[in-house]
């Protein structure tokens, strides 16, 4: 299999997960069309294809079963709108890169339609490594708007901003939010909301049809640490009352809820959705972030997960 293509290898995977939706699952070949977005006659060919190439034995022979069947244990343990799981690097287990071929695939599944789309976005590394995986695209029907400020606290842009290079990618219109991540004080936050290009931004973000936001986690390396937003003795101060993770810069605890603290006072960030009905990916992975998913996952603060094989087997077993 070494030697086949990218494309080759890509057409293997959706046939592998073709057949276990066939095979394991039970499903129809309508239903399996449904889900994998494809022709009736196109699900048939993938699942004849997966026999073709020796992926049906006793069992799958393909190693995104596993992930698969991960996968439907976190959607049943979760209710979840969506849930990809990918496999791990056995020397990384925080690594990106599974992570953005598949939430390219799934940003790519939004940016084809012909519809309007209003895609909303965070920011970190995993959903940076997704947007850098996407092809150049034609999308002047789509709107893609940020979740929170691009600029740092002396001004500068974000290291990892997502709407300005993707839209850069993919030829939609964009709404970068022109704000600081944290204000000063609550007066500072309250006039810059009040702003009509802020109040603009928040509204198309609660219109959106997607969002995708990064998880981070309270630690050492946490993001909001090593970005500058807090300092260490803040950081001390968020775990001693009960910080698990944070989302566009929103901390919660350890059950999902936001929580009471000065920091949250001010966050600049639109406010998060809490269990939508549109769909809320979460993206990450690795040993540092299975806690902030767990709590994110428990809160409903995300409804869809994009994670990887290492990450979901722990998240599940914190159910144990």
């Amino acid at each position: 299999m070494d030697s086949k293509s990218n494309s080759e290898l890509a057409r293997l995977e959706q046939a592998a997960r073709a057949a276990w939706l066939y095979y394991v699952a039970k499903n129809t070949q309508d239903e399996i069309a449904q889900k994998l977005e494809v022709s009736r006659q196109s699900a048939q060919r993938l699942v004849a294809l997966a026999v073709s190439e020796g992926l049906i034995k006793v069992r799958l022979d393909h190693p995104i079963v596993k992930c698969m069947e991960l996968g439907q244990q976190l959607t049943q343990a979760f209710n979840l709108l969506e849930c990809e799981i990918v496999p791990s690097d056995p020397a990384d287990d925080s690594s990106v890169h599974g992570l953005a071929q598949c939430g390219a695939g799934v940003l790519e599944r939004y940016l084809k339609s012909e519809q309007p789309k209003t895609l909303a976005f965070g920011t970190g590394r995993a959903l940076k490594a997704c947007i850098d995986e996407l092809p150049s695209m034609q999308c002047p029907q789509h709107k893609i708007v940020s979740l929170l400020g691009n600029m740092m606290l002396d001004g500068s842009a974000s290291a990892f901003d997502i709407v300005v290079s993707m839209a850069n990618r993919v030829q939609a219109k964009h709404y970068p939010m022109p704000l600081p991540v944290i204000a000063t004080s609550v007066a500072e936050k309250q006039l810059l909301h009040d702003l009509a290009p802020v109040k603009s931004i928040f509204e198309l973000v609660i219109q959106a049809d997607a969002t995708f936001v990064g998880i981070g986690h309270m630690g050492a390396e946490s993001p909001l640490l090593l970005d500058g937003f807090i300092n260490q003795s803040q950081l001390t101060e968020l775990i001693n009352d009960n910080a698990t993770g944070e989302i566009i810069s929103w901390v919660y605890n350890q059950q999902g809820q936001l929580l009471d603290h000065s920091i949250n006072e001010l966050v600049m960030s639109s406010p998060l959705r809490i269990d939508s009905n549109k769909p809320v990916y979460g993206i990450a992975a690795g040993q540092h972030k299975v806690d902030a998913i767990f709590s994110a996952l428990q809160g409903r603060l995300i409804n869809s997960l994009i994670t990887n094989e290492y990450t979901a087997e722990r998240i599940l077993a914190k159910l144990k």
